[in-house]
């Protein structure tokens, strides 16, 4: 029988941006310790935890003493090596495994386990050379989205191919490496799942939460979905699926295309706590968050109910090109929650902090989002 992880023990954590802040944060109110390693120092989990360790991800060295430190070990952050997943479990229980973890981390992999599985999925391709993405472009059809096969988030490593021609340049774009292609969807909503898998195979979900994007980034999400229930029921059971699948531990996200003709297609998939389910923090009984340290720990998963209908947004380093956002004037705002993740340097398209809304419809909570953004700058 797996062991269960109780407050007062040491949560380690691979990673060390806002994931791991908002998980320390969690872990810390319920009375456990946390640890967190990554290269840097300073970083927005470190801030917060009880020990920041700055290593590099394939210091196995480094991860085994990380290792001997603490509990139970998770991660924020997919692009770790299934190396030091493995190292790790030499030594401490490593929750989600390295194996679900090698899966998911690299988008050929993930459409390989999900389509051998019949998943639906977008038609796709696997190119390792120039000649192999002529060909791929050729199964696929145009138009195409290329992506990077690793490290890709948030955009990263993607390119739209719309005529044959242009497969040789965005083969030097992507730096001539393992990619997919896939088929671009005629989609009407992009929408995900937030779900939680126990040591027990307990499941725990928030429901359809509706996401639109600006280049490629997060921008807006809203919940529950304005979908039929039917698409919602569709997404769950997919989600559901994919747990099961991988045997997993903990909160992952799986993010899904909505057909125009009511087809519910898995995209991909965040082996972590995402982006989408940040409201919950705010609109639900146990946040992502409280549920990552629950399930991780061995405990009993928390209650998903949602108290209201939310809105978040998320606050990019564009907002700072004048100066200090008004935070105030935000705040102004009624029924709004603010999130600043504590990174010490505002780029343009990064990350650095979201607004909660809450509200008795998904639209007045997206206008009360949008509005407390407006007035930042």
């Amino acid at each position: 029988m797996k062991r269960i992880v109780l407050p007062g023990a040491t949560i380690g954590v691979l990673g060390s941006g806002q994931l791991g802040r908002m998980l320390a944060l969690e872990a810390r109110r319920m009375g456990y310790r946390l640890h967190t390693l990554s290269p840097g120092v300073d970083t927005p989990t470190g801030q917060v935890a009880d020990l920041e360790v700055s290593a590099e991800y394939d210091d196995i060295d480094a991860i085994r003493a990380f290792a001997r430190g603490v509990d139970v070990m998770t991660f924020e952050f997919e692009n770790v090596s299934t190396d030091a997943a493995d190292a790790a479990a030499e030594i401490v229980e490593v929750r989600p495994s390295g194996a679900a973890l090698h899966i998911t981390q690299q988008r050929a992999r993930e459409k390989a386990f999900l389509a051998d599985r019949g998943y639906p999925v977008t038609p796709f391709a696997k190119a390792q050379s120039v000649d192999e993405l002529a060909v791929g472009l050729g199964t696929v059809g145009l138009p195409a989205i290329v992506k990077t096969a690793a490290f890709g988030y948030d955009g990263k490593g993607q390119h739209r191919i719309d005529r044959i021609e242009d497969g040789e340049r965005v083969w030097g774009l992507i730096g001539h490496q393992e990619a997919i292609i896939e088929r671009v969807v005629d989609f009407t909503h992009e929408i995900s799942v937030v779900a939680a898998r126990g040591i027990d195979g307990q499941f725990a979900h928030y429901g359809a939460i509706e996401n639109v994007h600006h280049n490629h980034i997060l921008d807006l999400t809203v919940a529950p979905a304005r979908v039929p229930a039917g698409i919602a029921s569709e997404a769950v059971h997919l989600a559901h699926r994919v747990v099961d699948d991988l045997g997993y531990v903990g909160v992952l996200c799986v993010e899904f295309f909505v057909t125009a003709d009511g087809r519910v297609l898995v995209n991909e998939i965040a082996p972590r706590p995402h982006n989408s389910g940040h409201f919950t923090i705010d609109a639900c009984v146990t946040s992502q968050f409280e549920q990552q340290v629950r399930a991780v720990c061995g405990l009993s998963l928390g209650d998903t109910a949602q108290i209201k209908p939310a809105a978040m947004v998320n606050l990019l380093g564009d907002l700072w090109v004048n100066g200090e956002p008004d935070w105030a004037a935000a705040l102004a705002v009624p029924d709004v929650k603010l999130h600043l993740y504590g990174k010490d340097e505002a780029r343009v398209g990064r990350k650095m902090g979201h607004i909660t809304a809450l509200a008795d419809s998904v639209d007045e909570a997206a206008a009360k989002a949008l509005a407390a953004r407006d007035v930042l700058c």
